[in-house]
């Protein structure tokens, strides 16, 4: 991985834990941990900034970066412009939408693909009000095809694919190209909300629990990161790293196809700090019709990533754990607390430089066993909902499974997201868009004819990171 520039910055990611005076990092996007060294140590301020000033910090600033424990960092410090991106926009139809993107875009290079619109006047017409280039295809062929058309007519280093449904400015844009200061960062994309019009009840809880908007705190993007996956309502990024871009052979996730191969070789950086708007769909047909259409990315992608799609990862333990509890059992509780406690006293052994080895394992075991226990619950009432429905009749544990499942995931949800609707409505369209999702992941599954896309994996992750000191690095 390339150098950080000089002058570079990062912070400590809100959810990076520390222990031990700040010399045991753990949590983050990815739920590594590590142990900084002192010279490592030294260069992070009280404010959990630090500053790449000498090769040492640059190394130090890369593998926080690489394990999801500091996001770059600004703060107004630079000033940001994007003279070199060129704007590609794919569009059907919509001019109304494609004039209010393009009238918050003036002066940036724009590239319209008009993928078959029926009235391709009016398009043309949006264009030339706003001085983008009009490139057509005469007959549909998919959002795919239209975004690699406008890469290949793009000259500049760094293109921003932007949907015609959003609102964007020149700002915003800017504020994505500066994450391309890090060599390592190829793809980057920002927070997707919903337009602020606050009707109805679908368009407040879409404002709060979006598909496109994937929360309030920045992430590495990687499969089964915290974001694993960002969406090309808006993404920005370097031209050469994008290889023959879309696969146009996909009418659905065709943006996490792209996203998990970039990801390969390069960082995807999700920053929400940087905010746009999305006309997202409020009618009920409509808006569960896509989410279902969502679902059925999933068996497609399986295909080409394997294990990367896996609606959980689970460490063996956790699984056992969780299992157990499950299963309702009178036994259920002392093989939860026994597989919880042999875990623990071998993360401890590992530890052994903490020092206090047996608390920071806690710590690092209790934050598993909550993303165990959300997975689990996304899988009783979303991927897996119909195998839950189907014991339902038959299972008095089943049902109080799935009851606990959709009520608590609804009220801590609701507690979390603060949405501008009352938590029965909240939890009922939850439920629903999970239902939607799950019917299309099967349907894609049945479809594909591979239940790859509703496997969970074991997998062991590795105890501790130790980042190298000074003399190390001389």
């Amino acid at each position: 991985m390339a150098d950080l520039p000089r002058g570079f910055r990062v912070r400590l990611a809100d959810d990076a834990h520390r222990c031990d005076d700040g010399r045991t990092l753990f949590g983050g996007s990815s739920g590594r941990l590590v142990h900084l060294r002192p010279a490592a140590l030294r260069r992070i301020d009280d404010a959990g900034v630090l500053a790449v000033e000498d090769p040492t910090s640059a190394r130090v600033a890369r593998m926080l970066l690489d394990r999801g424990l500091a996001h770059p960092w600004w703060n107004g410090s630079r000033p940001a412009t994007c003279g070199d991106v060129t704007v590609v926009v794919p569009v059907l139809d919509r001019p109304d939408a494609l004039d209010r993107l393009l009238g918050g875009l003036p002066g940036t290079t724009v590239v319209v693909v008009d993928d078959g619109s029926t009235d391709p006047a009016s398009i043309v017409e949006v264009c030339r009000r706003h001085a983008a280039r009009y490139v057509r295809h005469p007959e549909r062929r998919g959002p795919a095809a239209a975004r690699n058309t406008g890469l290949r007519t793009a000259t500049s280093p760094v293109v921003a694919f932007v949907d015609s449904d959003v609102v964007l400015d020149v700002r915003s844009l800017a504020a994505l190209r500066r994450h391309l200061e890090d060599p390592g960062v190829a793809l980057v994309a920002p927070r997707v909300l919903g337009l602020d019009d606050g009707r109805g009840v679908l368009a407040r809880y879409e404002a709060a629990r979006s598909s496109l908007d994937l929360g309030a705190s920045p992430a590495r993007v990687h499969p089964h990161g915290r974001v694993s996956y960002v969406p090309s309502a808006v993404l920005l990024a370097r031209r050469d790293a994008l290889g023959a871009g879309f696969d146009e052979s996909l009418e659905v996730a065709e943006d996490v196809d792209l996203v998990w191969r970039v990801a390969r070789d390069h960082d995807v950086r999700y920053d929400p700090s940087v905010v746009v708007r999305h006309e997202h769909r409020t009618t009920t047909r409509a808006w569960l019709s896509r989410k279902a259409f969502y679902g059925t990315g999933a068996a497609l992608l399986a295909a080409r990533h394997g294990e990367a799609v896996s609606p959980a990862v689970l460490a063996p333990w956790s699984a056992v754990a969780v299992a157990a509890l499950l299963a309702q059992q009178r036994w259920s509780i002392p093989v939860a607390v026994a597989a919880s406690a042999v875990a623990e006293v071998t993360l401890a052994r590992r530890l052994r430089g903490s020092d206090h080895p047996h608390r920071a394992a806690v710590a690092v075991l209790g934050v598993a066993l909550h993303a165990t226990l959300t997975q689990t619950t996304a899988l009783v009432v979303r991927h897996h909902w119909p195998l839950t429905a189907a014991l339902l009749p038959f299972s008095r544990r089943a049902r109080r499974v799935a009851l606990a499942a959709a009520v608590v995931d609804g009220v801590l949800d609701h507690r979390r997201v603060r949405p501008d609707l009352d938590v029965a409505r909240y939890t009922a369209l939850r439920r629903a868009e999970d239902l939607a999702y799950g019917a299309g992941l099967w349907a894609g599954c049945l479809r594909a004819r591979s239940p790859r896309a509703l496997l969970p994996v074991l997998r062991h992750r590795p105890a501790r990171t130790p980042i190298p000191s000074e003399r190390s690095q001389s």
